[in-house]
């Protein structure tokens, strides 16, 4: 007869369909928001990088449960769909919320076929339309995080409709249906945790409703066995057995839950739940009252609020409290139900008692009567206990539609709350679409909540709106003077507003909040991990002051002391320790992190820097290939690597060097320096038409890059192309009138390719302007003076410059040449320098070649808000040695060819620096 009730028409549900996809399409066009932007846009477990095995081992928002900060939430399943919609759509919002709607609507349609066990068809539809549309469930339909909630509803409604068919003619037991419903109530517990309660409604079903016992039969019965007149009746033996099988079965999931979380609860702050944290009677006070809120919630939800915690509801700290009535007519009422439920037999009594057993069992898990949680109130979880408050509002609609009387005025009224409920809903889905619009109508509900004014914060800080940003978390400190991170959102947006004064006096206001230091007292149990990074912000906030230094490692020691497992801490501290010129400290701070947490790509990356500061290139290369065998992607390890691949010198390592620059310019497509360390490789490969190639695109990603435009018009020098090297040089000494090899450069081409003597000699008298210590310009001046026949003056230039390089043997040997024509001047009365001796004056001019990069910011992982590390590579020129003399031909064979003189010797200096 159940099934036969149970079944449901296509046209039911169309209706339902419908109806969801009426209420809810507007939740298409929200973005990610609240819990959203950690479990999605932050877990890395969404990613097809990260290992499948990962999601059964980290928790909800992809940190590893066996961390102290875990927030325990162990649901593998529901990640496991939101890493198929990232394999589908990556971050593309619509497609989470649409898998969202469908969800719903498959909850909606299930719990029709489960209240055609206990109501009519027609109040089974009113009860079914009512849960899609009720406002209470924007938070899990239109929050994506609320997935949880739909799935794990989906397999406990399959669980209990499975649990239904357990019985078989003649009171039979029928296994098959009985391990079908412990597997989905696995199933159900892996998507979200109160999935497992849909067992204690399995044998209230059992004892109530399949078995037909009411509670006198039950007391009767054991107190006739206790007096020995009787023994106990086959069918209740079969009923124990069954669960028997039951519990058992669920011991087995808590055992396995237990194990999982690894015996530990997670940590929560008083703000999280100031009643978790209150004494006596308060905290019962509250926590009774949070019940009679709820249940109105879901009588009256238009005032809806997506975060309850902190001063939202204030605490009931004392029995003459006036809210104490509504707890203690709550219970009165709930208790009434309840006696009526299991005194009496028959049908509406059973339908009672299933509604209030899909109310209160699915709420124990967050009524903190077992274990504190880290809410007051959440909407969300009302998802499952409004189904039992659905059933009962259809049971008694049904009791008075029966009613002549009232049959029109309860129609009316069914009219108005369905319509009211779904505009409520339509309505209420517009306010998730920003975390703005969420925040701030939030705030119209609630203004005690310091949470909310920081939220909003939050989201203007986003937007880079820093001044707004900064009222809302001022208000939040006012709201709450004591909350922690409501001083580090201020002292951080004065950071950003770059007023380090305010800043630092807000990180002490919340350092000062802070639990005192107790030796040998451990502070992981009561100090919440985000609530460090105070620490961590005042010392990075200090630290750019040199001065400082000490007291900023202090700072990091500190937290470190609090919480050796605090890995932010080390890596902060390894930079500063670097950046205090202390590689091998650095190192061993960074090897404790790595003890923590080895699949880091962004620690083995840090540690290579630390290697490359120790000048032990190899060890820096192998944690660089660490890094990018943990993350592939990993823009600074791939740009680095290959730096450090070129600059070894090692022919072998260049293919990779390159393949390596090239997945950055990849991942990094408007970064110059990609393309310009391209063009360096091509150089040294002999690739002159590929190097060109780079450079010019480098170029034009950033017109004014020094090393980029230099580079370019030395490959042109060394090309023969040395007219299209001018227009280069001419941009290059355009941003960087004191680039020395430019000048030289560009006085060369001027002299020998252009005969241009009087632009040549501007060049290096701009070089001596700049530096007159400078030996090349100088030398290349007295040339100049030689051409222009001027050989007193060439003369007293060559022993100015042999007076600055006076081991420059090729120096003396020019200034014997000039010399000797004014001796032979003096004697043949004649101003003219044979060939030989003025083609080897101009084969001089030093080939260069600049090696030095731009300098490019390059970025530590960090988990408060990162920091930055320099890396500046400095150049080294040797000077070419002048050549024994040659003939005519030989010297304009080598001014055509420009071969480069010298190999590039660099070494890379990083400084690690920033917050």
């Amino acid at each position: 007869i159940l099934e036969k009730m149970a079944d449901i028409s296509l046209k039911e549900v169309a209706l339902i369909v419908g109806v969801v996809a009426a209420c809810y399409w507007n939740s298409l066009f929200c973005g990610f928001v609240f819990d959203d932007v950690s479990a999605i846009l932050d877990n890395k477990d969404l990613h097809p990088s990260t290992p499948l095995k990962n999601l059964f081992q980290n928790d909800f928002w992809g940190t590893p449960m066996s961390e102290e900060r875990s927030h325990k939430s162990y649901r593998p399943l529901t990640v496991l769909t939101f890493r198929l919609n990232y394999m589908f759509s990556e971050l593309n919002a619509v497609s989470y919320h649409f898998l969202n709607l469908i969800f719903h609507g498959v909850v909606c349609v299930v719990f029709l076929k489960v209240c055609k066990l206990f109501l009519d068809n027609r109040s089974s539809i009113v009860a079914s339309v009512l849960f899609a549309v009720h406002p209470i469930h924007t938070e899990a339909v239109t929050g994506v995080v609320g997935r949880a909630e739909l799935l794990s509803s989906i397999f406990f409604l399959a669980a209990f409709l499975s649990y239904t068919k357990s019985k078989g003619p003649d009171n039979t037991i029928v296994w098959t249906p009985i391990a079908l419903t412990v597997f989905l109530v696995a199933v159900a517990t892996l998507c979200k945790e109160q999935g497992i309660t849909v067992v204690g409604i399995c044998c209230v079903y059992e004892v109530f409703i399949a078995q037909g016992y009411t509670l006198p039969v039950l007391l009767d019965t054991a107190v006739q066995i206790l007096r020995g007149k009787g023994s106990i009746p086959f069918s209740m033996l079969q009923t124990l057995l069954k669960l028997i099988v039951l519990m058992f079965s669920t011991l087995l999931l808590v055992v396995v839950r237990v194990q999982v979380i690894q015996s530990q609860l997670p940590v929560f702050t008083r703000f999280d739940n100031p009643a978790a944290v209150s004494p006596s009677p308060a905290r019962q006070l509250t926590f009774n009252y949070l019940l009679p809120v709820n249940a109105w919630l879901l009588l009256n939800p238009s005032e809806l609020c997506c975060d309850w915690t902190m001063g939202t509801i204030p605490l009931v700290e004392s029995l003459l409290d006036v809210r104490n009535v509504a707890t203690l007519t709550f219970f009165c009422f709930l208790g009434s139900l309840i006696v009526f439920s299991v005194r009496y037999p028959g049908d509406s009594s059973k339908t009672v008692l299933m509604a209030l057993c899909l109310i209160v069992l699915p709420f124990i898990p967050a009524s903190n009567l077992f274990f504190p949680v880290g809410f007051v109130v959440a909407e969300r979880v009302l998802y499952v206990p409004s189904m039992g408050f659905c059933i009962l509002v259809a049971h008694g609609w049904k009791k008075l539609s029966n009613k002549s009387v009232l049959r029109k005025i309860s129609w009316v009224c069914l009219a108005v709350v369905l319509f009211t409920h779904a505009l409520k809903t339509l309505h209420r889905n517009w306010d998730w679409e920003s975390e703005y619009t969420l925040f701030m109508s939030a705030l119209k509900v609630n203004k005690n909540n310091a949470k909310l004014w920081n939220n909003v914060g939050h989201a203007l800080e986003n937007e880079k709106n820093f001044e707004r940003a900064l009222q809302f978390f001022i208000q939040a400190t006012q709201v709450q003077p004591d909350d922690i991170g409501a001083h580090m959102n201020v002292g951080r947006t004065y950071k950003n507003l770059n007023k380090t004064k305010e800043a630092e006096e807000s990180y002490m206001i919340a350092k000062s909040l802070m639990p005192q230091i107790i030796p040998g007292k451990k502070y992981a149990a009561r100090v919440a991990p985000n609530h460090l990074n105070v620490y961590i912000n005042l010392a990075n906030l200090i630290r750019a002051n040199e001065s400082r230094l000490e007291e900023a490692d202090q700072l990091y020691r500190q937290a470190i002391s609090m919480r050796p497992d605090f890995k932010q801490a080390y890596i902060s501290r390894g930079e500063l320790l670097l950046k205090m010129n202390k590689p091998l400290k650095a190192k061993e701070a960074y090897l404790r992190a790595l003890e923590l947490d080895r699949t880091n790509a962004d620690l083995w990356y840090n540690l290579a820097i630390v290697y490359i500061e120790l000048k032990d290139p190899t060890e820096a290369l192998k944690n660089f290939n660490q890094a990018l065998e943990l993350n592939p992607a990993h823009k600074l390890a791939l740009f680095n690597s290959a730096l450090l691949m070129q600059e070894s010198g090692d022919a072998q390592l260049r293919p990779e060097a390159k393949q390596r620059l090239l997945s950055y310019v990849k991942e990094e497509p408007q970064d110059a320096n990609g393309y310009f360390n391209l063009g360096m490789l091509a150089m040294d490969d002999k690739k002159d038409t590929e190097a060109e190639a780079w450079m010019k695109k480098a170029i034009r990603l950033q017109p004014n890059f020094r090393s980029a435009l230099f580079n370019l018009a030395l490959l042109y020098s060394q090309t023969a192309k040395e007219l299209m090297a001018l227009p280069i040089l001419e941009d290059l000494l355009k941003y960087y009138p004191d680039h020395t090899k430019g000048l030289i450069l560009k006085g060369d081409i001027l002299m020998n390719q252009k005969k241009d003597i009087i632009g040549a000699k501007k060049c290096f008298e701009k070089i001596l302007e700049l530096d007159p210590n400078n030996v090349q310009g100088k030398h290349n001046l007295c040339v100049v003076y030689f051409e222009e026949r001027d050989l007193i003056k060439a003369e007293r230039c060559l022993v100015e410059t042999l007076a600055l390089a006076p081991h420059e043997e090729y120096i003396q040997r020019h200034l014997n040449i000039v010399r000797s024509k004014i001796s032979s001047l003096s004697v043949t009365e004649q101003a003219s320098v044979p060939a030989a001796a003025a083609a080897e004056e101009k084969s001089s001019f030093q080939n260069l070649k600049e090696v030095k990069n731009e300098q490019k910011t390059t970025q530590t992982a960090a988990d408060n808000k990162g920091s930055s590390k320099s890396k500046k590579r400095t150049e080294k020129n040797s000077m070419e040695k002048e050549t024994p003399k040659k003939s005519t031909k030989e010297i304009k064979d080598i001014e055509k060819k420009r071969v480069a003189a010298l190999k590039r010797l660099e070494e890379i200096e990083r400084i690690l620096n920033g917050e």
